[in-house]
């Protein structure tokens, strides 16, 4: 996002200033290509390792900046104070250089995790966060540093003040909006690079976004998101929607999203993506440029092209094009975005040699592709691979149809292992990366479905809340293990570590799925919802979903015993016997205060507000799991 971004609002001769130098970009990085200046003839690769930070109860550790006080090595931020990324040294794509890249992730993981541990906190390695619950993702756990305020401000503005609107449909579907960009943060992710010559860019990259979608359909591991179950890895469409700058407003006119797959094959080269980057999508951040890149050239220096750097990483392409200066030298690489964090670092680096040996491979066997499959039969696979991981279907080259198991196991594994081995890497590299795909494919066994198949296991067993706490502690203890996820045994209840800790907050508790009226409606719905729904209190809310009142089951009784007969009267509205002003909480009220509320002000529900909007209730009948948790506990103490 650019270390230099000051944060402050931007005026227009500043953005009319930048848009200057990244202009003077392009026509630099256009004078380099044409000049031959990029390095040549070598293939090096890198990666980004994003982490969640928990706490003992495996919800989201706002800790970032004591861990990384504590930390030494290339740990920087991330959007929220739940996330840390460690940036891997980039090396030559050649001998055991999977093995040595495995080998530092681990180290940077475990690093990390030590400590985190020594201030109460733990790493997770996951595309999205079970436990992550829509209070988290606020400006409260925004990371305060100037660049994400700015990020957050840059968006706001280009939106126009409307809301984020989410929408995904899975097994179960979420609809939600939210107010800041804070929900880029539910995402983390396994980036990874490879380095290209200018004058292959178009074929490689061109092949990088065909294979994507057998790819992520082996590496999926974000399959819930609030407790939902949504696409296997949700994370794709949580991104595209959550810094979506398109308003709603615009009638008959195509705008293409900040967050993109592509629109077509590329012809030329990189510049036919950096173009349509620059006409698309306007200036979000600025900074101050030092460099004038032309000049540079001109005395035979490298620019770093920092203001086309800044705009690129504002422009989320899932294989995005980059440019980076090593050794004096200027190299372009394609950085694929789309691997989930986790399960474990094996896996990890498992996908990176799939998707790195699978495009040299293809590359080379298929060579240029743009007459052979059609760019929307791509991009289809793409979000067919989100929604259904390895139960995907594809339509392949030469319109071919396959499954995604029967596409992997049958082509790109042994296009895959050919591409590495023609790039030199070490035959037992080889063999345990990409065996450990073939493993995970062929037991249809992603980290995804290890997730769901847990979650469905532990059905009827405890709440939510204690079923996603233990799919995440178990996750954490097995990636310790050191086996990789389809060799896993799945998650039990007992794992969520007890009662107490899944508990934390209401927004643990409390029962988001609600029967409403409205006031001027008459008691008989009032009546009619208790009965067929079986609930003891509705809640009275307005036009804007704010909370008017609460009508208990017993003011319908007390309405009952004061002589109305609904037989011979006409029943009175709801707003004659609510009761107006209820006691209420918010998500973040700690559970055990929350009981406290409740005996206080000797009330047997409790609705739940936030930001001015009915959120949830919770009631006596949700703290039975809790009261038989904690007997059972006690039973236990004293046997």
């Amino acid at each position: 996002m650019g270390q230099d971004v000051s944060g402050e609002a931007r005026t227009p001769a500043q953005t009319r200033s930048f848009t200057k130098a990244l202009l003077r970009d392009l026509m630099a990085l256009e004078r380099m290509l044409s000049e031959g200046a990029f390095e040549t003839g070598i293939r090096r690769i890198g990666a980004e390792q994003e982490m969640f930070l928990v706490n003992e109860a495996w919800r989201p550790a706002s800790s970032a900046l004591d861990v990384l006080e504590r930390l030494q090595g290339p740990y920087t931020t991330e959007l929220a104070l739940y996330n840390l990324e460690a940036n891997v040294e980039p090396r030559v794509l050649s001998g055991s250089c999977f093995s040595d890249l495995e080998q530092r992730v681990s180290e940077l993981v475990l690093g990390a995790r030590e400590v985190a541990r020594g201030i109460g906190s733990e790493i997770v390695l996951t595309g999205i966060l079970p436990t992550l619950s829509k209070s988290d993702v606020t400006l409260a756990n925004i990371t305060p540093r100037a660049r994400y305020f700015a990020l957050n401000e840059a968006f706001a503005h280009a939106r126009g003040g409307e809301p984020y609107k989410v929408r995904i449909q899975g097994s179960d579907e979420l609809y939600t909006e939210h107010v800041s960009v804070m929900l880029e943060s539910c995402n983390t992710s396994f980036q990874v690079h490879l380095q290209v010559d200018p004058d292959e860019f178009a074929l490689v990259y061109n092949i990088a976004q065909l294979v994507t979608a057998p790819v992520m359909a082996a590496a999926v591991n974000s399959p819930v998101l609030f407790g939902r179950h949504l696409w296997d890895e949700t994370r794709i469409a949580l991104f595209q929607q959550s810094i979506d700058t398109r308003r709603g407003s615009v009638h008959m006119r195509d705008m293409s999203p900040r967050v993109r797959f592509g629109e077509a094959w590329i012809a030329h080269g990189v510049t036919d993506l950096v173009e349509e980057d620059i006409s698309r999508f306007g200036v979000m951040l600025t900074r101050e440029v030092t460099e004038d890149p032309i000049a540079m050239l001109d005395r035979g220096e490298v620019p770093a092209l920092q203001a086309f750097c800044l705009h690129n990483g504002t422009v989320y392409r899932w294989n995005r094009p980059c440019y980076g200066v090593g050794g004096g030298k200027p190299h372009l690489r394609i950085e694929c975005r789309v691997i989930p964090s986790g399960p474990t670092v094996l896996d990890e680096v498992a996908n990176a040699a799939f998707w790195i040996g699978l495009v040299l491979g293809a590359a080379a066997e298929y060579g240029d592709i743009r007459s052979r499959i059609d760019f929307a039969d791509a991009k289809s696979n793409f979000l067919a691979a989100a929604r259904n991981g390895l139960r995907a279907g594809f339509r392949w080259l030469d319109g071919e149809v396959m499954s995604a198991r029967q596409l992997i196991l049958t082509e790109t594994l042994p296009l895959a292992r050919a591409g590495l081995k023609q790039a030199g890497v070490d035959a037992v590299d080889i063999d345990r990366y990409l065996g450990v795909v073939q493993g995970r494919v062929e037991s249809g066994t992603t980290g995804s479905r290890w997730m769901v198949r847990s979650l469905q296991g532990m059905k009827g067993k405890g709440t939510r809340s204690e079923r996603l706490a233990a799919v995440t502690a178990g996750a954490v203890a097995r990636e310790q293990s050191g086996a990789p996820c389809h060799e896993w045994t799945d998650a039990e209840l007992r794992e969520a570590g007890g009662w107490r800790l899944p508990y934390e907050s209401i927004e643990q508790v409390m029962t988001t799925s609600l029967f409403t009226v409205h006031e001027e409606e008459l008691v008989d719905m009032v009546a009619f919802l208790m009965a067929r729904q079986r609930i003891r209190h509705v809640l009275v809310e307005d036009e804007q979903h704010g909370l008017v009142g609460i009508v208990s089951y017993r003011s319908v009784l007390r309405l009952m015993a004061e002589g109305f007969d609904p037989a011979r009267q006409e029943a009175p509205p709801v707003r004659d016997i609510m009761e107006r002003n209820p006691v209420t909480v918010t998500p973040e009220t700690p559970t055990l205060e929350a009981i406290d509320i409740m005996r206080q002000h000797q009330v047997s529900a409790l609705p739940v507000v936030n930001e001015g909007k009915l959120v949830g209730i919770v009631s006596e009948s949700d703290f039975i799991p809790l009261a038989y948790d904690l007997l059972g506990e006690r039973l236990g103490r004293r046997g």
